[in-house]
């Protein structure tokens, strides 16, 4: 398994960071390579990604929710291996950090030496640069899911 960890400070508050990272179907909107997500109940998403010119399908279960702190997930179906966590500290009232932790299996050569280059990581940091400028830029969220897991 390898692993990836990377943090980035928001200027949004957690309640709206966290809020819109719980709208999983607006993630191809900052997340590249994923080309879709259906909530298909409150703690099982299936992904469609296609990263590399390699398209995968996968399913992932929400294990843990909690509002404004975190949300952590594994897939349980399909061709991706993988669990990750990220968390929302708050820095201040109108500032939040938000760090996604991912543990990751890469499957054949080429993942194992686009992992080893730093892809991966390099992807992370993209997408999390990506998910500041949306949430930013929108300066509130697209929707809310409140409950815990």
């Amino acid at each position: 398994m390898s692993q990836v960890k990377e943090s980035i400070e928001v200027d949004v508050p957690v309640t709206t960071a966290y809020n819109q990272w719980t709208q999983f179907e607006s993630f191809p909107q900052f997340m590249d390579g994923v080309e879709r997500i259906e909530q298909r109940s409150d703690t099982l998403t299936h992904w469609v990604t296609k990263i590399g010119g390699v398209k995968r399908e996968f399913d992932a279960e929400i294990t843990a929710q909690i509002p404004d702190e975190r949300v952590a997930w594994v897939t349980v179906s399909g061709q991706a291996e993988q669990s990750g966590l990220v968390t929302f500290r708050p820095i201040d009232p109108a500032h939040t950090e938000v760090t996604l932790m991912m543990d990751f299996d890469p499957d054949g050569v080429a993942e194992s030496v686009a992992d080893k280059l730093g892809f991966i990581d390099r992807q992370v940091k993209g997408d999390l640069k990506r998910f500041k400028h949306f949430i930013e830029e929108r300066g509130a969220e697209t929707g809310s899911w409140r409950g815990g897991v």
